[in-house]
């Protein structure tokens, strides 16, 4: 595992997300900001254990 930090998409805090670095190839996850709870999807991309590639978004119709 692999703390990453964000700024939330919606309420704009930084916020950590734990990232599982143990599977090869790309992950989709939905994990909730820690702050103000709304869901934020996460996408990235893990080769020989190392992070490569990272985004995240809101998930559309749950802005304010």
């Amino acid at each position: 595992m692999e703390e990453n930090f964000l700024q939330c998409p919606y309420c704009l805090e930084n916020v950590s997300v734990l990232l599982d670095t143990g599977v090869e190839g790309s992950v989709n996850l939905i994990d909730d900001c820690e702050v103000c709870c709304r869901p934020i999807d996460i996408h990235y991309k893990v080769e020989d254990y190392e992070i490569t590639n990272f985004h995240y978004q809101s998930i559309e119709g749950n802005e304010f």
